[in-house]
């Protein structure tokens, strides 16, 4: 039997309760996920490469323990249909919050399905408690001083004070 290979994308910039959400999701979906971290050039982001993977690492070893080991940290920049093939993934992980994200989400996916027809989009709902949480909202709260830890692990929560202390 091939293993269930599966990309999950995202700026993960801070990792949030919803990303967190859609990563526990998507292990019983595939064998192996990937958290691929897309990097555009012309975007700066809060949070480096490096501390994105860090925190994403950290905190999937608390939440997930042994299964931890079936998320892999990667970055891509392109189209995530070349990194999906580069990576030997089938599947392409999308998270819904709500019928906004569905309406862009299925453009994207009937785009993606004419140039890669042997990769399968999978939507996976955001769970209630979390459908309401975007990262941009989660650095605008932090960088104003308020309280994320509602929206986020305790190890991002801890580094965004970090980030907007300095």
């Amino acid at each position: 039997m091939t293993d269930r290979i599966a990309i999950y994308a995202g700026s993960f910039d801070p990792l949030t309760n919803g990303h967190l959400d859609v990563l526990k999701a998507s292990l019983a979906v595939a064998d192996m996920v990937f958290a691929a971290i897309g990097i555009q050039a012309a975007k700066k982001p809060l949070f480096s490469f490096e501390e994105r993977v860090s925190l994403i690492e950290q905190v999937s070893a608390a939440e997930f323990g042994k299964d931890a080991g079936r998320i892999k940290v990667v970055s891509f920049d392109g189209l995530l249909i070349d990194a999906a093939r580069k990576l030997g993934a089938s599947i392409m992980i999308r998270g819904l919050r709500d019928g906004t994200d569905l309406d862009y989400e299925m453009q994207m996916a009937g785009m993606n399905e004419t140039m890669a027809p042997e990769l399968q989009t999978v939507f996976l709902p955001a769970s209630p408690s979390v459908r309401t949480i975007t990262a941009t909202l989660v650095r605008q709260i932090a960088s104003m001083g308020g309280n994320v830890r509602p929206f986020v692990p305790a190890p991002v929560a801890e580094a965004l004070a970090d980030k907007f202390r300095s």
